[in-house]
């Protein structure tokens, strides 16, 4: 019971010693303007086109973590279409690579986050290296 009690308080006091260590890693989506916004350890890196929901789908807004990722994914729900360095994050919604380059910058995917695919593979990278456990992924209107 003393083991059980010191490991308490132990954690209770580093809970209250500061707030816990930001994410590493953070992904900024507007929505509104086809944007992501890459920072590592606060500092912007990267400032991509992105497409996001066309007419009759949605990207939902909110706060994520990674849930998995797969490097050559392929949708089940969509022909089998390619979603290169994906990264999952609210069931079957993901940050992917994509074949229609022209349409980046404008709305045009099911609900996904679509990035040129060199872009998708840096980010993929990034998140590999820090760990999805240090990735916040912030989508907004």
């Amino acid at each position: 019971m003393r083991k059980v009690g010191a490991a308490l308080i132990l954690g209770l006091a580093l809970a209250m010693a500061g707030p816990a260590r930001a994410e590493r890693l953070e992904v900024r989506v507007s929505i509104s303007q086809q944007k992501m916004l890459v920072y590592h350890e606060g500092r912007l890196l990267y400032d991509w086109p992105v497409s996001t929901a066309g007419r009759g789908s949605v990207t939902p807004a909110g706060i994520y973590k990674p849930e998995f990722l797969s490097k050559n994914h392929r949708s089940r729900r969509y022909n089998n279409a390619p979603m290169p360095f994906a990264i999952f994050y609210d069931g079957n919604y993901a940050i992917h690579g994509t074949t229609h380059l022209k349409k980046l910058g404008r709305p045009a995917s099911h609900g996904c986050v679509r990035l040129h695919p060199d872009n998708a593979k840096i980010l993929f990278q990034m998140v590999k290296w820090e760990g999805m456990d240090n990735m916040r992924i912030s989508i907004v209107q």
